[in-house]
């Protein structure tokens, strides 16, 4: 990690240091990037457009349920770190991970970390609750449903919440280990793993 005094020389924002030569890996593929950034847009659009403008809302809700059961999908026969067997572990390792992130000794992650694993299924299992529950409230049998509304409701609040939680562990993980991850889900590739890594 570099130090305080280190920081003019180092651009972590885009993930280079100027004081030495940077190698880098791919890690995130196409497939995993355009579903992940479809599925940012058009919850912001279904958000937005919640309780204005249905015709965008119902759209931006099939959009984002397509792109959740692709990315699923993808999740089982896709690329090393896309595929589900990569990041799901164990609620102890997760548990022990969480508490590592407390202390300042987590390891950095090649791929999702334990906690970044979680959040991706967190995420995963809201969008398809929401793609339910909006198409069910289009149907003759939930039609106007006030129950099933609050439902759909809640879990876009939920499905917010973590979002917000999702970003802010972004940041602090970029800051923490001097790796963007944004900038990563953009190109598709992170700096190249040290011996201390997890790949």
């Amino acid at each position: 990690m570099v130090a305080p005094r280190d920081l003019p020389s180092q651009i972590w924002w885009i993930g280079l240091d100027r004081s030495r030569p940077q190698t880098t890996v791919s890690v995130w593929d196409p497939v995993v990037r355009v579903l992940h950034w479809v599925l940012v847009a058009s919850f912001v659009v279904a958000w937005i457009t919640s309780g204005t403008w249905k015709t965008w809302h119902v759209g931006a809700g099939y959009v984002a349920t397509a792109a959740m059961v692709l990315r699923v999908v993808w999740a089982v026969g896709g690329t090393h770190y896309a595929r589900f067997r990569q990041f799901i572990r164990p609620a102890s390792i997760i548990r022990a991970h969480l508490f590592d992130m407390v202390r300042g000794r987590d390891a950095r992650y090649l791929g999702h970390s334990p906690a970044g694993g979680l959040m991706v299924l967190s995420l995963l299992s809201c969008f398809a609750l929401l793609g339910l529950s909006g198409w069910l409230l289009t149907t003759d049998a939930f039609w106007g449903s006030a129950t099933l509304e609050l439902i759909h409701n809640g879990l876009g609040n939920l499905t917010l919440g973590l979002v917000l939680v999702h970003i802010a562990a972004v940041l602090f993980v970029s800051f923490r280990h001097w790796d963007n991850l944004c900038a990563a889900m953009l190109s598709g590739r992170k700096r190249s793993p040290s011996p201390k890594d997890i790949e």
